[in-house]
């Protein structure tokens, strides 16, 4: 399997040129073309309850798309949003996604859904991860640039803006200093990231967009 990377940094989109037996699981309705050689087929993430519960709780897809390839076949991917897309090669470790970050795993990922705690449904990353782990590359996206860093002491984050990040880094939810900065700052409740490890950050926030849009539609 190739995978090329084209469109960055504004309209990422993931091109795979893939062999015979070769198989790539997306997130559903990333795809934008394929050749007649690819076979698509739909399936469940984490089993039928997580599916749901991810659902209902998360608002993200019950299902996967799983391509593969009878002969020698492409398959173009793109996120939703306008954005970049960027790779992480995975060796036997883990990494977490967001929902709305997460384009694509090859198939020696093992993708699971995972309910990250009641703070979740205050983080701006949805009340389920998901968790990729074992040998392979995983691709994801964000609204806006994707921002790398490296953290060896704590990072505070505005919510909306997390991508991915390593399982050694932990975080909670606070505000932004006192009740009169919280509530009057315009950043209201932050993530305070702590550990060391990568975490991957998007430029741009996409509730926040949406809100700015709501106050013309109102006119």
């Amino acid at each position: 399997m190739r995978t090329t990377i084209e469109g960055n940094p504004d309209y990422g989109e993931l091109i795979v040129d893939l062999s015979p037996g070769d198989t790539i699981h997306a997130v559903s309705g990333a795809m934008n073309w394929m050749s007649s050689d690819i076979r698509p087929r739909a399936r469940l993430l984490g089993g039928v309850v997580r599916s749901f519960a991810r659902k209902v709780l998360g608002g993200s897809s019950l299902f996967v798309s799983e391509f593969t390839s009878e002969r020698e076949g492409r398959v173009s991917l793109a996120p939703t949003f306008p954005g970049a897309v960027q790779s992480i090669r995975l060796s036997e470790q883990s990494v977490w996604l967001t929902p709305g970050s997460f384009l694509a795993a090859s198939s020696g990922i093992d993708l699971r859904t995972k309910f990250y705690g009641m703070r979740a449904f205050f983080s701006g990353t949805g009340a389920f991860l998901i968790e990729a782990r074992g040998t392979g590359e995983v691709w994801f996206s964000s609204y806006g640039a994707i921002v790398e860093r490296e953290l060896d002491r704590e990072l505070i984050v505005d919510t909306g803006h997390v991508c991915a990040f390593e399982p050694t880094l932990d975080y909670k939810i606070t505000g932004m200093g006192g009740i009169k900065q919280t509530l009057f700052s315009g950043e209201g409740l932050v993530l305070r990231f702590s550990g060391r490890g990568r975490i991957y950050l998007q430029t741009r926030n996409i509730h926040g967009t949406a809100g700015w849009l709501t106050r013309f539609l109102r006119r």
